[in-house]
């Protein structure tokens, strides 16, 4: 009795053990899985990485990644694009902030049919009309369009087939979305560079009506007989966060600011900005090598110089603040590119590039 209660202990402190450690694997496996989490609030930095979340024929995917479009995501999270699939937004859409979503649509095999005319297609979209565009054909006011069980399913893989009934009509109607601009605004109670989405754009719609001439039973051309807004746009609003010494911007009639900046740790400095009016075009292709940046320039409404991405472009001290890096100004954030004499003799001193002499738009 004694032997079988030793075995008991024995038996019963093994499989504590293993449950332990089936506890302990299924933890940090939890803890490996679950690295990435969406992101809910619309704030962002500029950061080197971001939240993107995928949908993908109704699976969701959320990672961060560094990628800088979206064709870039798509590649680094390895998902296989066909030629007739859709991807909104556009591939080349520039990836600037967290909670940032990508859709994929997937094309079908699809048939569509008007009278003899048949013709086999990949389609992405789910709408008739759209789809009878896409194999080529106009869709006059007063066509029907009928979703059908395709008869040679087993043969073609196509299983609806799109029939289109022509009703005599003469005149089309196109509706044409409406893009959407954004709108930047700056807030003080946001920490500089950091950015927060206050609100979403949306495209709006404009349809059209035409009427269509034909010659010979072949459409020679369309006139316009009436068109409207059937919804606006919505401008996307972005915040971003500005610091308290934008609220005293450099202007050329001052010609050097002085102000004091907060280094962090008990340091304050006193920063001198002054302004320079030169050709660009060497610098910023010089950026492009150095910095993986744009190599152009373009000049903003008040006149300072920007890089493709609205940063100021700003002469300093290489040694405090490294060609390539992010720096605070009173014009707004602004890149480090270029540096000049002043910078040994005064090492906390910007030298904002501007238009304000000059007035050539370069």
């Amino acid at each position: 009795m004694k032997l079988d209660r030793k075995f008991d202990k024995i038996m019963l402190l093994a499989t504590v053990l293993l449950l332990s450690a089936v506890l302990g694997a299924t933890l940090a496996k939890n803890a490996m899985v679950n690295t990435y989490a969406e992101n809910e609030s619309g704030i962002y930095e500029e950061q080197d990485e971001y939240f993107v979340t995928f949908y993908d024929d109704g699976q969701k995917l959320t990672i961060k990644t560094n990628a800088r479009t979206v064709r870039e995501a798509l590649e680094k999270a390895n998902y296989k694009i066909n030629i007739s699939d859709r991807v909104e937004p556009a591939l080349d859409t520039k990836i600037d902030s967290n909670n940032f979503f990508i859709n994929i649509y997937r094309s079908r095999p699809v048939l569509v049919k008007v009278g003899m005319f048949e013709k086999y297609l990949m389609t992405a979209s789910h709408d008739a009309r759209t789809i009878a565009e896409e194999a080529g054909l106009t869709v006059y006011d007063g066509d029907e369009i009928k979703v059908v069980e395709n008869g040679d399913f087993l043969e073609s893989g196509v299983q609806f087939a799109y029939e289109i009934k022509r009703n005599g009509g003469r005149t089309v109607t196109v509706d044409t979305e409406i893009p959407f601009n954004e709108q930047t605004v700056k807030d003080y109670n946001l920490a500089p560079g950091q950015r927060e989405v206050r609100q979403l754009g949306e495209v709006g719609l404009k349809t059209s009506n035409y009427e269509v001439l034909y010659v010979d039973g072949v459409e020679v051309s369309r006139n316009l007989i009436s068109e409207a807004v059937i919804r606006e746009p919505v401008d996307r609003i972005v915040a971003v966060g500005a610091s308290l010494i934008e609220r005293r911007p450099l202007t050329a009639g001052m010609g050097v600011n002085i102000y004091t900046v907060n280094k962090g740790s008990g340091v304050v400095v006193e920063r001198r900005e002054t302004y320079y009016d030169l050709d660009m075009g060497i610098v910023m292709n010089a950026a492009a090598r150095t910095c993986g940046v744009a190599p152009t320039y373009t000049v903003r409404k008040d006149g300072a110089k920007v890089d493709a991405d609205g940063y100021v472009l700003v002469a300093a001290n290489l040694s405090r603040y490294p060609r390539c890096s992010m720096v605070e100004t009173s014009l707004g954030p602004g890149k480090v590119y270029d540096t000049g004499g002043f910078a040994s003799a005064n090492p906390e001193q910007f030298d904002l590039a501007t238009d304000w002499t000059n007035h050539n738009g370069r």
